[in-house]
């Protein structure tokens, strides 16, 4: 009771200073993304209403290409649905800069979202909501696993985990010393890369325990014991220190691989105030820590990680430390020709003996 009467309380303050004259923003994004207390303190600040609809990657591009970027003012896609959907169906417009705080944000990950959506010199996409994989270690049993080959060292045999999707072939990659992102725009640089790689975790599969294909899975052998390392996400690791302060996430020395949900406006978006708005009122680091508690996943308002709760602060901060934030390397978008060598890689890794 104390804690809604205090937000009707900053909600009715907040009231009396409201602009005479509003948008209504309607925001497309995911869950989680738009708490319904954060919506009403911004409401009760600007003026603005907001009206969500909830969706996905997939479900963002195709209503945006259906109505060729009309029908919202804002919406959160992945940075890897921005270059290439902008590029053939014109579906964002690009983003003022002089309107956003930019420093309310973490400046490595402003910087790489920047970058890997711009089109023609425009700037499409701010980040918001992001997360990554990288290492889940039980530091009592596994201390010399920071980066991801070591999941390859002998005195681990059969206590490892990992998957074998896209995310294993990358991460090997560059702790193997190589770029797999530079080499997106060379199909048979990239396949020299997977070839090397492809051979690494052949090497590797009498330490591998199993390959893990779900995230119950994953999160049941590193509680048991069964497995000591992995390769996963942060989120999971997080999940498991909570039950076992050994085990927590582990960001590599050659860095954890990140997806960004991003803010971007629409080609006919008709609020870009409020959806200006509602960017940088989002990024203030103790309204981004409300979203936090409600997505599970941290944004990229800088300091947000202080006004979380003291048990997922400590998570945070021990995982991520400001010089391995910087070095997350984030996913670009990808050519469909990589999808599919990627997959035959895979494939011939799981029939190798």
């Amino acid at each position: 009771m104390k804690s809604r009467f205090t937000l009707a309380a900053t909600v009715a303050v907040l009231a009396l200073n409201a602009p005479a004259h509003a948008d209504t923003l309607r925001l497309l994004t995911w869950g989680g993304y738009a708490p319904d207390a954060v919506i009403d303190l911004f409401e009760a600040e600007t003026g603005h209403t907001v009206e969500v609809t909830l969706s996905n990657n997939e479900e963002m591009v195709a209503k945006l290409r259906a109505t060729g970027g009309g029908g919202f003012d804002l919406a959160q896609p992945s940075q890897d649905r921005i270059a290439g959907p902008q590029a053939e169906f014109g579906i964002y417009k690009p983003i003022d800069m002089s309107k956003i705080d930019t420093a309310l944000f973490i400046p490595s990950m402003l910087e790489a979202t920047k970058t890997n959506t711009t089109v023609d010199g425009a700037v499409y996409a701010v980040p918001d909501v992001w997360g990554t994989s990288g290492l889940i270690v039980n530091a009592a049993e596994a201390s010399s696993v920071a980066d991801y080959t070591d999941l390859c060292n002998a005195d681990l045999t059969g206590k490892v985990t990992y998957r074998l999707k896209r995310p294993t072939l990358i991460g090997f990659a560059f702790s193997m010393g190589l770029d797999p992102f530079a080499a997106y725009g060379d199909i048979a640089a990239y396949q020299a890369i997977l070839d090397q790689v492809e051979a690494k975790l052949i090497e590797c599969k009498p330490v591998v325990k199993t390959y893990w294909s779900g995230g119950d899975e994953l999160i049941n052998l590193m509680r048991s014991g069964e497995t000591v390392a992995a390769m996963a996400w942060d989120t999971g690791g997080w999940k498991l220190n909570t039950d076992n302060a050994d085990i927590n996430f582990v960001a590599p020395t050659s860095g954890a691989l990140g997806w960004v949900d991003t803010f971007s406006l629409p080609a006919q978006g008709r609020a870009d105030d409020a959806a200006y708005a509602w960017i940088n009122f989002v990024m203030q680091p103790k309204i981004a820590a409300m979203i936090t508690e409600e997505a599970g996943n941290f944004t990229a308002s800088a300091g947000a990680d202080e006004f979380v709760n003291d048990a997922l602060k400590a998570q945070y901060q021990n995982s991520f430390p400001p010089a391995a934030v910087d070095n997350i390397r984030w996913y670009p978008p990808v050519p469909a020709e990589i999808e599919r060598i990627e997959g035959e890689t895979l494939d011939r890794v799981q029939a190798a003996g």
